[in-house]
């Protein structure tokens, strides 16, 4: 399945102000979101399986690309396209051999030394943050803001040219042009989709900022 980052959904049960997660989910594809990714820190396995197994469903019509948080074990369980790993998950050489060579695998980056260590060439894509401050994530660490994403992406440009960049945490439509003029491809989100009134036109407006930022940097 191509993959499109341009506007990369993050749905968190602890994180989707009351609504379902599948019907959040959908919501998100119907509006724009062209990637989504189930994060889930706190289900039992079991539940996160089932849970999962419903989004994939609610989501194979849109044709938009599924993704599990951290966990590889419920991705081939529940048939996702992928996983997204950080720094201190499962090794990407192991995830790449359990899910086999077809399935779309995303790293976390955080600082310059991890983009310079980054296995490349066993990734389709990286997530790059935490770009300004949020409260759906638990970062100790300050934001790295544009200028930070911007050097993070300038590494990850020069070791694989064509690898996919998408920034995360804290972007709304007020940040989301300053995180592609910083070199992004797009935008990772929860709170500016999950967390507004109308969730499916939060998306709406977020994909237009992106898709007009992204218009003028290429010069359209």
């Amino acid at each position: 399945m191509r993959l499109d980052l341009r506007l990369y959904a993050l749905i968190d049960p602890e994180h989707a102000g009351g609504r379902d997660v599948v019907e959040l989910a959908r919501f998100a594809a119907e509006g724009g979101a062209t990637t989504v990714q189930l994060r889930d820190k706190g289900s039992t396995v079991r539940s996160m399986v089932e849970r999962a197994r419903h989004i994939k469903t609610a989501l194979a019509s849109l044709g938009v690309p599924f993704l599990i948080n951290d966990r590889v074990d419920v991705a081939l369980a529940c048939g996702a396209d992928g996983v997204h790993l950080g720094q201190d998950d499962m090794k990407m050489e192991d995830a790449r051999r359990l899910l086999g060579p077809s399935s779309i695998i995303g790293l976390s980056i955080k600082t310059v030394a991890e983009a310079e260590e980054a296995p490349v060439e066993l990734l389709d894509y990286v997530g790059i943050g935490g770009g300004f401050a949020t409260s759906s994530k638990d970062n100790p660490a300050p934001p790295i803001g544009v200028a930070g994403l911007a050097r993070i992406i300038e590494v990850v440009r020069r070791r694989a040219p064509n690898l996919p960049a998408c920034g995360i945490a804290g972007i709304t439509r007020d940040n989301a042009a300053d995180t592609i003029a910083a070199g992004a491809d797009g935008v990772a989100v929860i709170s500016a989709i999950s967390l507004q009134s109308d969730p499916r036109a939060a998306a709406q407006k977020l994909r237009a900022a992106v898709d007009s930022a992204l218009s003028k940097r290429h010069g359209r």
